[in-house]
């Protein structure tokens, strides 16, 4: 067998070098994006100003506006938006710790109950000769695990959502001394919270691990059951997270462009809308912090699941920690890759006009692609035997460490296959979203017609390149393959993550631009950011929901193992129902979230509707709205929406393994991934390309586009109908069901011990 090259010691060092590497270069991100002041006082410095600018001032003068009230209303609007999303996240938190609370002692007595709470060693589950540590302490450290990895799913969220509350005026304000200022503030708070998101994930899973090794000691096959919970506590805060914040988002976003766009012939971000603060919050508190918990969870899970099947594979049974630590080697290489891949962005290339954006964005994700192959060729050479065997459903596979990078390699690139199909489909610089835009002359159902086409049509490559990385990946290295090309999918997260919340820190962007009152001109270039931003969420979207596909498959194969179930026959009754069933599920949760988003958006027309009604001189700018109403309307829905959506995922395999079993439960899991997958990848597509389609007609920057405007035209209104029908496509159905499929398999996983002891009672009284 061999052993790897890098020591035990080595190791230990290694990955927490580079995780507290990624945490100091997110601050010295976050130094430099607060060096940009919000207040309007002339630096000295001018004279010497740095290539990235801190110190030139204005190109244009503010075309006759004064400066200062500029600055003071940027500052005001700003404070606004931070204080309605704060408020916002204590409040649901408020709720999740409740849940988190009662689930912890759910998993504590569900476990503890496999052995009836003894304290006596027991023999092991794959291994009857030796003996292992009681089921009760496995109860005790899931749970911890649990909520550990609750802990830093939550943190992850608040602390990427004041990153970008920080940054939104800042990006405004850089926005008058040209395109390239703003860009390079809005990318260095995204990549603030990618690393610091990567880091800690990495940070905390690695100190977990040591200290249950205190207690466990050989006994790893159940110290790395026991971590499973991590991922766990990981993605049950972030379903939360997504489905609150994703409700909260919309609600707002459809009755502002309903009542301000369409019916009142007001621009998108007009000061006069009362719900415009509660969409700029939402944008904060869904597409930052729900997909920073999201994509935590996947990256936590991803880890978990690869530990789970090396612990009881010969890295596990040899004890040989370099090998048994690969995947969070892995992740630790990700972080340097990463950080590189930022320089390009920030300071070894500068963006001077506004078609350099979207190049510059999709530059990141190749080079990251490109540097990680190199990096996990490196750690697979010197951190992995030259053989080794993995567990694969009760026999030892011999897998050599070049099938191992293989099986990195392929979910790395799968990955970018994913992000650029999706920008294809997504991007108005391609024909498709072009046509949809199109569409729009003859009206709202043509444009829906031919977006709901083209997010079915944007399924059939990504699901291709799922495929084959799971069969390569499989082939190779079993169910280990699975989750480390998962892995490999996410070892870019950092970048991804940085890429992703770039775009609605330009949306807020050119929302306080236009709320301020600056000059079209400004607006046009945060215009030109959250355009190219919008297609970037929808490559990141692709990524959350390729690695969460990849994810739930080794979640599901370990949990087929620790169930101890030989074959998943989908021939026998049980586990048919299951299938057809869990296939269901996807459509089922769909609904519930999709109905919230549109009675939550129901209220809030109603709101805006009356404010314009009965606010003498509101549509004439002489009065303030209420903003503050509509701010507790979207907060009040989305805490009330999203329980029952997220009940149905965490209590469905729960019900379904102790009543029917875990064949059933295998069905179940099987379905919700097939078909979940496909609704996720076609609702963000078929909404990020209506979105596009209205943006591209506002541009007006072809010929083409210029036919169909101007805003305010009946094309335009079509387009706006479009894009907002599918707002709860891709901000809240899609992004979520991906955390779906995910939560059902690792809570499975989790529960599996209870489930093979005691589930089935329905079977087992007939």
């Amino acid at each position: 067998m061999g052993a790897a090259m890098l020591s035990e010691l080595a190791t230990e060092i290694v990955v927490p070098v580079c995780a507290v590497i990624g945490i100091a270069f997110s601050l010295v991100q976050w130094v430099m994006v607060s060096r940009v002041k919000l207040t309007s006082e002339r630096h000295a410095s001018s004279a010497n100003s740095s290539k990235n600018g801190y110190g030139d001032y204005l190109i244009e003068e503010e075309e006759g506006i004064n400066d200062h009230s500029v600055v003071t209303k940027c500052a005001d609007i700003q404070n606004a938006i931070s204080e309605g999303a704060t408020s916002f996240l204590f409040t649901e938190y408020q709720y999740v710790g409740i849940f988190m609370i009662a689930f912890a002692i759910l998993i504590f007595l569900f476990l503890g109950s496999v052995e009836g709470f003894s304290t006596k060693s027991q023999p092991c589950t794959y291994d009857k000769e030796k003996m292992c540590k009681p089921a009760l302490a496995t109860a005790i450290f899931s749970t911890v695990s649990f909520l550990l990895g609750a802990i830093t799913s939550v943190l992850s969220g608040f602390l990427g959502m004041k990153i970008a509350t920080y940054a939104n005026a800042r990006t405004t304000l850089e926005a008058r001394k040209g395109v390239g200022k703003a860009f390079i503030v809005a990318f260095r708070s995204g990549a603030v919270m990618g690393f610091l998101l990567a880091a800690n994930g990495l940070l905390v899973l690695y100190i977990a691990i040591n200290l249950f090794k205190l207690y466990y000691g050989d006994d790893w096959e159940g110290l790395f059951e026991a971590i499973t919970g991590y991922g766990l506590g990981g993605s049950s805060m972030a379903l939360f997270g997504r489905v609150g914040g994703g409700i909260y988002t919309k609600a707002a976003d459809v009755g502002a462009d309903l009542v301000g766009k369409v019916e009142r012939n007001i621009p998108e971000d007009d000061p006069r809308n009362p719900a415009v603060i509660a969409d700029n919050v939402g944008d904060n508190v869904g597409d930052i912090a729900g997909m920073g918990s999201d994509l935590f969870g996947s990256y936590a899970e991803s880890s978990c699941a690869a530990l789970v099947v090396a612990s009881i594979s010969s890295f596990g049974i040899n004890h040989d920690f370099t090998g048994m630590l690969y995947p969070l080697l892995i992740s630790s290489v990700g972080i340097l890759v990463c950080l590189i891949t930022t320089l390009f962005a920030t300071d070894l290339f500068e963006i001077k006009v506004v078609k350099e954006i979207e190049p510059a964005l999709k530059k990141q994700l190749i080079i990251s692609t490109i540097l990680m192959t190199v990096g996990i060729a490196i750690v697979t050479w010197i951190g992995v035997p030259s053989s080794f065997t993995i567990y694969n459903f009760g026999v030892q596979k011999v897998v050599k460490n070049w099938q191992l990078f293989l099986c990195v390699g392929v979910g790395l690139w799968a990955g970018l296959i994913i992000g650029f199909v999706t920008e294809y489909y997504t991007s108005n610089a391609y024909s498709p979203v072009q046509d949809v835009a199109d569409s729009c002359r003859t009206g709202a159902a043509t444009n829906v017609i031919f977006g709901l086409a083209l997010g079915y049509k944007s399924v059939i490559i990504p699901i291709f390149a799922i495929a084959i990385s799971i069969f390569v990946s499989f082939s190779f290295a079993a169910m280990y393959g699975i989750a480390v090309a998962a892995l490999g999918m996410l070892s870019t997260i950092a970048t991804g993550l940085a890429i992703d919340a770039y775009g609605p820190i330009s949306d807020n962007a050119g929302g306080i631009a236009e709320m301020a009152g600056m000059s079209h001109r400004i607006r046009e270039r945060t215009d030109a950011l959250d355009a190219a931003g919008n297609t970037t969420a929808a490559i990141g979207k692709g990524f959350a929901i390729g690695s969460a596909a990849l994810v739930s498959l080794a979640l599901f194969g370990a949990f087929v193992s620790r169930a101890a179930i030989t074959t998943v026959d989908v021939l026998t009754p049980k586990v048919f129902i299951g299938l057809i069933v869990g296939a269901m599920l996807p459509y089922w949760f769909s609904a519930m979230t999709m109905k919230s988003v549109g009675s939550a958006a129901l209220k809030m027309v109603e709101e805006v509707r009356r404010q314009f009604n009965t606010i003498p001189g509101l549509m004439e700018g002489h009065a303030k709205p209420d903003y503050a109403t509509c701010v507790k309307i979207s907060t009040d829905a989305s805490i009330k929406e999203m329980i029952p959506p997220g009940a149905l995922v965490m209590l469905t395999p729960l019900i379904v393994g102790t009543f029917f079993g875990v064949e059933t439960l295998s069905g179940v899991l099987a379905g919700a991934l097939v078909s979940g997958v496909q609704i996720a990848i076609s609702a963000s597509n078929t909404g990020g390309a209506w979105d596009n389609a209205k943006k591209y007609i506002e541009a007006g920057v072809s010929e083409h586009a210029r036919t169909l405007g101007p805003k305010g035209s009946d094309p335009h209104k079509a387009a706006v109908i479009g894009d907002t029908v599918g707002d709860p496509l891709k901000d809240t159905s899609g992004p979520s069901l991906n955390i779906l499929i995910k939560l059902m398999a690792v809570e499975s996983l989790v529960f599996a011990p209870f489930f093979a002891t005691h589930g089935g009672l329905l079977f087992k009284i007939f």
